[in-house]
């Protein structure tokens, strides 16, 4: 685990651990000095997918016009094979084909330019996976979360031993507007939150177990994926099932907001972060599958909780893919990580936005948009849905 970034804090008279790697950090410290560096920042520039990555955007160098967004010009070509077989439980086959990845986002500098990618068929879950489905995988396994763990003294020198105690990092809205310039302000360590209980001890999933399981580190949704026979999506695969056939559009469902003045997603209304008005419906997550299905059969593609994917976060890679002026079949993303803020701290991708998403904040819910987050970290808004591969 990385443990570069530390921070003293006092929440609710015990010391806040670094945000950076929730569900395993607890009581560490890190300078006040270096917590102030995360200021003056762009607001769509910043995502809450894995905390880390809503420190100040580095700022990557202008596209060239070798670069530009127009490499990423062809409509989708999408395979019109059959799938092999009868579906697995819970499982739609998402045919495959060539499509335009990326965005045009001036924001996203990480997500740019558009560039062609072509993937095989495979099969993908439909919806994120649930509380009770996550509560089976436990029940036959007696597997633990990284959040459930009690801390290693010796991973975090200089800890008083009363701190090291299970827990995890939970979105908790201020009172009153704040500057968007320190997610510090509204997100805090609450010990004993973690699957079972996403907001702290006294909650629990009663009447939420069809909702998406929270709290999961990416070493978390491996176990669970290879338990049920399955693996977790790349990037590309991800991508490819939320776009659903469109082609760059701005949104899963298309370039509307909320065409027939119906919401498409489960995201933020109201003033982030302090006042979510939940007009969409909900001010947590939502039951999978109450929103339409996109043109592949999958929900919540966008919104509701972040997911987890399979490749390493590297800024610069989809500039790489583009350079190369080839097509990029079956990307399993970079062989390293490098996220620019954070240049020591490896980093997988996660897609898909979450109920936090707004634009007044952040806005990656859209299919091209892009998360980041160290794989020992989970929060109450990241989950995950799993891949299988046709073979």
């Amino acid at each position: 685990m990385m443990f570069r970034n530390h921070l003293r804090r006092k929440v609710f008279g015990a010391a806040l651990v670094s945000l950076a790697i929730v569900g395993s950090l607890y009581a560490i410290n890190r300078s006040l000095e270096q917590a102030k560096q995360v200021s003056a920042v762009e607001p769509q520039a910043l995502c809450d997918s894995g905390l880390s990555s809503t420190h100040k955007a580095h700022p990557l160098n202008p596209l060239s016009s070798s670069e530009s967004d127009l490499s990423g010009s062809e409509p989708p070509v999408i395979n019109s094979a059959d799938a092999p077989g009868e579906a697995p439980e819970g499982m739609v086959w998402i045919p495959g084909g060539e499509f335009s990845m990326g965005s045009e986002d001036p924001e996203m500098r990480d997500a740019r330019p558009f560039h062609r990618v072509a993937v095989d068929g495979y099969w993908m879950d439909q919806t994120e996976v649930t509380n009770e489905e996550f509560a089976r995988f436990v029940k036959a396994t007696g597997y633990v979360t990284v959040a459930d763990r009690k801390p290693d003294a010796k991973d975090f020198p200089g800890a008083p031993p009363e701190n090291l105690v299970p827990g995890a990092v939970v979105f908790t809205p201020p009172t009153a507007a704040v500057p968007l310039n320190d997610h510090y302000v509204w997100w805090r360590y609450v010990p004993g939150a973690n699957w079972l209980h996403p907001t702290g001890p006294n909650s629990n999933l009663e009447g939420k177990g069809k909702h998406p399981v929270v709290h999961i580190a990416y070493q978390d949704a491996e176990a669970y994926a290879k338990w049920a026979g399955k693996r977790l999506p790349t990037e590309a695969e991800f991508e490819f099932a939320a776009r659903g056939g469109l082609d760059r559009k701005r949104f899963v469902w298309g370039n509307e907001l909320k065409p027939e003045n119906k919401f498409q997603a489960n995201t933020f209304q109201g003033h982030f972060p302090e006042k979510n008005t939940g007009e969409d419906g909900f001010i947590g997550t939502a039951p999978v599958g109450t929103f339409r299905p996109n043109g592949f059969g999958l929900f919540d593609m966008a919104g509701n909780v972040w997911e987890w994917t399979s490749d390493w976060y590297r800024a610069d890679y989809y500039r790489t893919l583009a350079a190369n002026g080839r097509v990029a079949k079956n990307p399993q993303g970079p062989t390293n990580s490098l996220d620019p803020a954070e240049p020591g701290v490896a980093k997988r991708v996660q897609k898909g936005g979450s109920f936090l998403c707004t634009d007044e904040y952040c806005s990656r819910y859209m299919p091209g948009g892009r998360g980041k987050g160290e794989p020992d970290t989970g929060t109450n808004h990241l989950g995950f849905r799993c891949a299988r591969s046709a073979k």
